[in-house]
């Protein structure tokens, strides 16, 4: 820090004595510095104008704008001096502008270096009195502002006796007029011309740099965007491109000057509030580039890391240019934040002090974007935060890479300007932030937390190397004893990582988040972690080097906790929150993760095995003396096998793995029920649809049914029947007996294999009492319940396909078809016994009465539908109605069996619907009629006192339901109830 700021004491500084001479030494085109890796946020200009051409327009600006400050001709001391030592006598020069020709005064408290934090150089020399005295004391008259901006512009006096010279000329020949109102570089072209140059090639190039700024100001970079109807744009671009093909004539005011003073006018003088100003330099992105080379001149032209102590003085006078270049507070703040960190970058980043001061800037600029909402000056501000987030970041999210004990007293600085410029960018700038409330979002604390992660990722994954190296060193002395895996090592080697964070790192981040080096260690924990887990996958049982690596790795777990605990002391949670991001991977983990890949791989291949042998199942029941499945037999061995082989596995935790085998185990056992009962149907598979409601008409039907009975004979029936008997189809009765079976099989075995694995984790050495002492029911979770709904939906299914489907050609093509007494359940009640043999004789003896039931409700549910759904080939009368319940009761006694079958209990509790609605048909249809109406209006409400409703179907039969009382009157063979029908509804007599 000792050269960045030099004390000019009473204004006689070291640039008294070489400062002028330096300058004029300097070529005009001198090169920039490099600074090729931070492109100026600003935007490019035209690459046809240099740096050179624009800080030489910047300076013609700067002394016109001073100028015309102070309303006085200007001059500089340059000149004065020339005056005086070459005429013996006194010239009269031109009065010299007060604000340039000030002369400068010690200015060790500078306000702009208090309010960036910078501190002024000691370089000056002290007097025995411990006073400052400059080595150059008295050697030349004190340097003004005019020429100390001369110097630090690296302008010749020549050229600058040349600006003031044409300044002079445009004043006297414009009286009162203010530089705003003039186009400078329009106004030297009118003044000079080649005799005023040493050669012909200097005013050339004097010309072409005038024409090119013309054209990035009016035509490239215009203040008011461009009207595309208007022509002078397109008249301009053709006289400067004319002119720097061929010779134009200036300082005189001829043809062409006028031409080109017309065109440029008439585009510099737009404007929207009507002033008279004209608008050639400050159009984005120029006058931003101008102002640049203007706060350039801030840093010293002999040392480029220092700011000269007359900062105050020159930046007074660089803001006079503000009114021709656009400018003004909080864009002078965006800009002279850039140039400051410019500075710093393209200098080596050495002076740390140039970085601090760009952060202390862009504390004003935080303030100005919270109070300007422009869109434009979002649109800048958000450019040159972004380059500068940009290059923070770039050495931020590698800070191990970046920094070191050389430098490391630049990361807090780099830091803070990265994190100032995100919260701008995030709080000011973005729309979304906005949108949310501010108390959601913490910009500092999320950019540290991103820095770390992103820095200790990319130092954790160069480890690889080293990885890499010893496996190739061990693999290479094979035989060396003590020898780590890599994975050791490297265990080792990040742990020595978080230390050195903590030491080093995390003091300076814990500034921005408090608990920075929880979050270090965290993200080392879950990079090894990844690296453990790969290393697990790749080992199919515990050897001596996966034993080392995981006593390794869980070392590593215990000192990375302990530092994120020892962070957190101070938290809000006590660190809970980073902890919950480590979750362990001791060595029990891994095992387990082992086992439970093994768990996996065998419930996949049991899985595999129930899909294939499925496929060749065939139910037979002649497999077995017990009439089920031989695929479920081989289903329960290989599960015992199973259990038998995870307790021979050599781990310490077979009660904690056990819930996830049973589970797999479960599954497969569930997936068995459901693949066995796919396909056999249900209730409504079996049940016919109903027919559509018609009305009857005494002797209409015989002919009809006697028809239909000869289309469908008995025979095939039979046939039919008999097919399934004998096997030909999976789900005929004895193999739809057989899945029951084999359903209830499962669940007996079950019971078996729970007392199996109660004694295995008896004699588990780790078990605990709690492990077996909670029953044997919550082994098994899914299959008891799967292989019961299994039953019963099999059961049902067996029913209605035995009493709808089987048959159907004795109740649904022949009960009650024609006369009823040539139509009788005789036969229904024959067909229906040989079936029960079959269901007795095949199916196991603790499902039996539930099957059996299924069937008479099956039967029960088929004899009603015959009544009330049979569609029109059916017609009753009141006298058919003994024959009826005769008939019903026919149907209950093969069921009870004389005692033999089943309950007397269970056969009144399902046949208790029927048993309501058989009153129906012995009651009088003017009794029906009668009922049917009061039922409906009860039902229907006052809408029905009009217009009966025709009630809906609801296949819930009873006496008090007005569909039930309806479909006995369609059945009802009088005409009585044929005349109300057709009345009330217009019912037909037939489909």
């Amino acid at each position: 820090m000792a050269h960045l700021f030099r004390d000019l004491s009473l204004g006689h500084s070291k640039r008294g004595t070489n400062a002028a001479a330096a300058a004029a030494a300097a070529s005009v085109n001198a090169t920039p510095m490099p600074a090729a890796d931070l492109p100026s946020p600003f935007g490019q200009l035209s690459p046809t104008i240099s740096d050179s051409d624009l800080r030489l327009t910047a300076y013609e600006i700067f002394v016109s704008a001073c100028r015309t400050s102070s309303g006085k001709p200007l001059s500089s001391i340059a000149q004065a001096e020339r005056s005086l030592t070459s005429s013996p006598t006194p010239i009269p020069t031109p009065p010299i502008s007060p604000s340039l020709q000030r002369t400068l005064t010690s200015t060790a408290a500078s306000r702009v270096k208090k309010a960036f934090g910078l501190k002024s150089s000691p370089s000056s020399k002290k007097s025995p009195s411990g006073k400052e005295t400059s080595p150059a004391k008295a050697a030349k008259k004190p340097m003004t502002v005019g020429e100390l901006m001369r110097c630090q512009m690296r302008v010749s006096e020549d050229t600058d006796s040349r600006i003031r010279r044409a300044l002079l000329r445009i004043a006297a020949s414009q009286v009162g007029r203010r530089i705003e109102s003039m186009v400078l570089p329009l106004e030297l072209l009118q003044q000079f011309k080649s005799s005023d140059f040493t050669d012909q090639q200097e005013y050339e190039s004097w010309k072409k740099r005038n024409l090119k700024v013309l054209e990035a100001g009016l035509l490239l970079h215009p203040r008011l965007p461009l009207d595309k109807s208007n022509t002078a744009p397109q008249r301009l671009r053709q006289i400067i491109h004319g002119a720097l093909d061929r010779p134009l004539e200036t300082g005189r005011n001829n043809e062409s000057m006028q031409l080109l003073r017309n065109a440029v006018v008439s585009l510099a003088c737009r404007s929207l509030d009507g002033s008279e100003a004209c608008h050639w330099a400050d159009g984005y992105p120029l006058n931003f580039r101008l102002y640049e080379m203007l706060l350039e001149a801030c840093f010293d032209v002999n040392e480029e890391i220092s700011i000269i102590d007359e900062v105050d003085e020159l930046m007074e006078q660089i803001k006079k240019t503000w009114g021709i270049l656009g400018m003004n507070q909080i864009l002078h703040n965006i800009c002279f934040t850039w140039v400051l960190f410019h500075r710093f970058v393209t200098t080596g980043q050495v002076e740390i002090e140039l970085l601090d001061a760009a952060d202390n800037q862009l504390a004003e600029v935080a303030k100005d974007a919270k109070a300007t909402k422009d869109p434009e000056y979002s649109k800048i501000l958000n450019s040159m935060l972004s380059s500068i987030l940009g290059w923070a970041e770039k050495r931020l999210l590698a800070y191990h890479d970046t920094f070191d004990s050389a430098n490391i007293d630049s990361m807090q600085n780099i830091v803070s300007l990265g994190v100032s410029a995100a919260k701008i960018l995030v709080e000011d700038i973005s729309h979304e932030y906005r949108r949310r409330r501010k108390s959601e979002v913490d910009v500092a604390r999320n950019r540290i937390d991103t820095y770390i992660r992103s820095s200790l990722r990319t130092a954790f994954a160069q480890r690889g190397g080293i990885m890499e190296k010893a496996d190739s060193s061990r693999r290479a002395s094979k035989n060396r004893p003590n020898s780590l895996p890599v994975l050791a090592i490297l265990a080792k080697d990040v742990g020595e990582l978080a230390v050195n964070e903590k030491v080093v790192f995390s003091p300076i981040l814990k500034r921005w988040h408090p608990l920075s080096a929880g979050v270090a260690v965290a993200t080392l924990h879950a990079c090894y972690g990844n690296e453990l887990k790969q290393f697990i996958s790749g080992i199919t049982e515990l050897t001596p080097d996966a034993v080392q690596v995981l006593r390794a790795a869980d070392k590593l777990e215990k000192d990375l906790v302990q530092i994120a605990v020892e962070d957190s002391v101070d938290s809000e949670d006590g660190g809970k929150a980073i902890i919950r991001e480590m979750p362990p991977y001791e060595a029990e983990s891994a095992i387990a993760n082992l086992v439970k890949q093994w768990i996996k791989t065998r419930v996949d291949r049991l899985k595999e095995w129930v899909d294939r042998n499925l496929q060749e199942e065939v139910w037979n029941p002649q497999a077995n003396e017990e009439g089920y499945a031989s695929s479920a037999v081989e289903l329960m061995r290989i599960i015992d096998e199973t259990l038998n082989a995870f307790f021979q596995l050599p781990i310490p935790m077979h009660p904690t793995l056990l819930p996830d085998l049973m589970a797999g185990l479960d599954k497969c056992i569930q997936y068995y029920a459901s693949k066995a009962k796919s396909g056999c149907g249900s209730r409504n598979t079996f049940v016919p649809t109903m027919p559509p409601l018609t009305r009857c008409t005494t002797g209409s039907k015989f002919q009809g049914v006697w028809k239909k009975k000869e289309k469908s004979p008995n025979s095939q029936k039979r046939n039919s029947q008999v097919a399934v008997m004998n096997g030909d189809n999976s789900f005929g009765i004895p193999q739809l007996c057989v899945r029951i079976n084999t359903m209830q099989r499962i669940r007996l075995e079950l019971e078996v294999l729970e007392k199996r694995v109660i004694t295995h984790l008896r004699n588990c050495e780790s078990a605990h009492v709690e492990d077996f002492s909670n029953g044997l029911g919550k082994i098994f979770e899914l299959t008891p319940a799967a292989c019961l709904e299994c039953i019963q939906q099999l059961s049902e299914a067996l029913a209605y396909k035995i009493i709808f489907h089987d048959l159907s050609h004795v109740l649904w093509d022949g009960l009650y078809v024609g006369e009823l007494s040539s139509s009788r359940i005789e036969p229904l009640l024959q067909e229906l016994e040989q079936s029960l043999m079959i269901v007795s004789d095949t199916i196991h003896e603790r499902v039996r009465t539930r099957v059996i039931t299924d069937i008479m409700r099956a039967s029960f549910d088929g004899f009603l539908l015959v009544l009330l759904a049979g569609g029109p080939s059916r017609a009753f009368s009141r006298q058919d109605s003994q024959i009826i319940e005769d008939d019903f009761k026919s149907l209950k006694d093969l069921f009870w069996s004389n005692g033999d079958g089943l309950p007397a209990e269970l056969i009144d509790k399902f046949s208790g619907t029927v048993r309501g609605v058989l009153p129906l048909f012995r009651t009088d249809t003017e009794s029906l009629i009668q009922r049917f109406r009061q039922v409906t209006l009860e039902t229907f409400g006052s809408s029905a006192r009009s217009r009966l409703p025709l009630p809906p179907t609801s296949g819930q039969w009873n006496s008090t339901e007005p569909n039930t009382l309806l479909r006995v009157l369609c059945y009802r063979n009088d005409e009585a109830a044929s005349r109300f029908l057709k009345k009330t509804y217009n019912l037909p007599k037939k489909l």
